[in-house]
C-alpha cells in the first residue's frame, strides 16, 4: 500500500519579519530624536513658566555672566556680532536663532545682542530659559 505524503514547501512569514522592522524603525526614531545637538557654551539660565523645547537645530548666541558673547561656542567681539550674523543669514536665511543668556547678564548686553540679531534679518528668534521649579 503506497500513501501520499503531501510535501510542504519552505514559506517565509512576513508578518513577524515586519513587526521587526516596524521595531527597529522606532527604535532608531527614538534615538535620533535624543541625539541634539546643543551649539551654545553652559550658562545659569533664569527660570520661566513659559518654556518650550525647542527641537529644530539652531544657531545660538550665549551671553555669559561677565558679558561675554559666544556664537556657537566661539567667542565673538561685540562689534563683531552683526557682521557675523549677516555672514550667517546670507548662507542660511531660514536659520532659527537661540539667545541664551545667563541669569545675571547685564540687561543692557542682553538687548543690544537681541537688536543686532533683529537688524542681521532673522525672524526666527527664541530667549533659552529653563523651566521655573516648584517651591515646596
Amino acid at each position: 500500500m503506497r500513501l501520499k505524503l503531501e510535501t510542504r514547501t519552505a514559506r517565509i512569514e512576513l508578518i513577524p519579519l515586519i513587526d521587526i522592522i516596524f521595531l527597529l524603525l522606532v527604535f532608531f526614531i527614538y534615538s535620533m530624536l535624543s541625539m541634539v545637538v546643543y551649539r551654545g557654551i553652559p550658562v545659569t539660565l533664569p527660570q520661566a513658566e513659559t518654556t518650550e523645547t525647542e527641537t529644530e537645530e539652531s544657531m545660538v548666541v550665549t551671553i555669559d555672566a561677565d558679558g561675554g558673547i559666544f556664537l556657537n561656542q566661539e567667542a565673538v567681539a561685540a562689534p563683531d556680532l552683526l557682521s557675523r550674523l549677516k555672514q550667517i543669514r546670507a548662507t542660511a536665511p531660514d536659520q532659527g536663532i537661540i539667545i541664551s543668556g545667563h541669569g545675571g547678564a547685564d540687561y543692557r548686553v542682553v538687548v543690544d545682542v537681541l537688536d543686532k540679531v533683529r537688524f542681521a534679518g532673522f525672524t526666527r528668534v527664541s530667549m533659552e530659559a529653563r523651566p521655573r521649579e516648584e517651591d515646596l
